[in-house]
């Protein structure tokens, strides 16, 4: 395993062979702030996303925390309380670079969530493909119980987990939601044992990341840009992924591994 810092609060591990990485954990690490994400944290995030976006090796992201007892509670609300209306207005981008990074990445992401996850905390982990949650888990998104609304994608995002009518319950009465509770609502989508989110959630990474980078990275980009079009132009949007693969020397390797029974040594091209 090999180690990667990003500023002070985000830290990069590669899980793989030699530590080259095919599994990438990125590890919110601000533990005297409960991971809350300020502008420096923020731009670590963005800056850690497009490093691994931009990395052939990466085929699994990881998103994980440090913190014994919250995974993120969201912004960092007394960084907010000292800017001026000017310098929110400047500080909106920096803040929408952490969340769009983690949406944006072109493998697949998982999220390993424990304690509170919170506002932008929980918007982080909605970015992701599939959140694993342990039983201390507390999820919601209570903006508008401080003036504001979510705004790390959690009313686009939301609704597309549960549907609109839940999404608003939730977003209007600011609740928080336990474990049980968020598993049984789709708020979460694998519940594990008390402690064991980081270890299962890199161990759904580590038999994603078996399969094939090209494949994968064409079926995320599938299965994103497809949601919410209707079937005939969904169904166009993976005949395109298909067309991206069907001559890759990935998809060459696959059946002839199938053939020869026995493991892909993929090209990832």
């Amino acid at each position: 395993m090999s180690e990667e810092r990003y500023g002070e609060f985000v830290l990069v591990r590669r899980h793989g062979d030699g530590g080259a990485g095919q599994v990438a954990e990125l590890a919110l690490d601000r533990p005297k702030a409960m991971n809350a994400v300020s502008s420096e944290m923020a731009r670590s995030i963005a800056r850690a996303c497009t490093a691994l976006a931009e990395d052939r090796d990466v085929r699994v992201v990881v998103v994980t925390s440090t913190h014994e007892r919250a995974f993120c509670v969201g912004a960092d609300l007394k960084e907010r309380n000292s800017l001026s209306d000017a310098e929110l207005v400047r500080q909106r981008p920096v803040a929408r670079g952490a969340y769009t990074g983690v949406l944006e990445l072109p493998v697949p992401t998982i999220a390993a969530v424990h304690g509170f996850a919170l506002g932008g905390g929980f918007e982080l982990a909605l970015a992701c493909d599939v959140i694993v949650a342990d039983g201390t888990a507390v999820v919601g998104l209570p903006e508008v119980s401080v003036g504001v609304i979510p705004g790390g994608g959690g009313t686009q995002l939301l609704p597309r987990r549960v549907g609109a009518a839940r999404a608003a319950e939730l977003i209007f009465t600011a609740r928080r939601v336990e474990a049980a509770e968020a598993r049984e609502l789709g708020l979460v989508d694998v519940l594990v044992e008390d402690g064991r989110d980081r270890e299962e959630a890199l161990a759904l990474g580590a038999r994603m990341a078996a399969n094939s980078p090209v494949g994968l990275r064409a079926a995320k980009r599938a299965l994103r840009v497809g949601h919410g079009l209707d079937l005939r132009a969904g169904l166009e949007v993976e005949d395109a992924a298909w067309r991206s693969v069907a001559f890759s020397g990935d998809r060459a390797e696959g059946v002839a591994a199938f053939n020869e029974k026995r493991k892909p040594e993929w090209p990832g091209e």
